[in-house]
């Protein structure tokens, strides 16, 4: 199982939000938003895995913590990472069923490259999870998300934030992802923000409003 992260509720849990970071970072990047979303009076456990750390070609292939290798302006680069990065999740998932937790308790965020995994993993598991959360990301390969998606979670509720100026993962690129996954029938909750690669509090705010609507 990958190295992860995992700060628990003060007493039993029983919900879970598995937080995947970004692009050569860890998972130590959003272990401090934990206090910001002030849902302490949830049951909440938070779990932030650490990606592999692999060669990556948009930076002449050092090596770095990364979920898939990353290419601008493409869709389906990093296929065959994903499905391994994908697999890793499922286990973290997994072991949350095996400790008792429903799985429709169960949320994946994700930043950036993180987002795209949560979105990748969310939309095909087997079982109904309890949402999704994808900030500053866009969607994996839309006509096969379509092929593979499954019955269980086409009702799932589906949170998507960007800043305008976001120079990494144009918000155009957001807006293509939204529209795939209203033409396929999903509940998208959309937000903007006037900001670039990032997070900021209105949008952790709406973040924490969105947990307690899903949970």
């Amino acid at each position: 199982m990958l190295e992860q992260i995992v700060i628990e509720p003060d007493g039993p849990a029983d919900s879970c939000l598995i937080w995947l970071h970004g692009l050569g970072a860890d998972g130590h990047d959003f272990e401090p938003i934990v206090p910001e979303l002030g849902l302490q009076d949830l049951a909440l456990r938070y779990i932030f895995p650490h990606a592999p750390i692999r060669p990556v070609s948009i930076n002449n292939g050092e090596e770095m913590r990364a979920w898939y290798d990353f290419e601008p302006h493409s869709e389906t680069a990093g296929a065959d990472d994903m499905q391994v990065s994908s697999d890793a999740i499922n286990t973290i998932i997994e072991s949350q069923l095996d400790a008792g937790l429903p799985s429709e308790r169960i949320v994946l965020a994700g930043f950036s490259q993180g987002g795209v995994i949560a979105l990748y993993v969310g939309l095909r598991h087997p079982m109904r999870l309890g949402g999704l959360i994808g900030l500053s990301t866009y969607l994996h390969d839309p006509s096969t998300t379509e092929e593979e998606r499954t019955d269980a979670n086409l009702a799932l509720p589906i949170f998507l934030g960007h800043g305008h100026g976001d120079p990494m993962i144009p918000i155009m690129r957001a807006a293509t992802a939204r529209e795939n996954l209203i033409r396929m029938a999903y509940d998208v909750e959309w937000h903007d923000y006037p900001m670039g690669h990032q997070v900021c509090l209105e949008e952790i705010q709406a973040i924490s409003d969105f947990i307690r609507r899903i949970l």
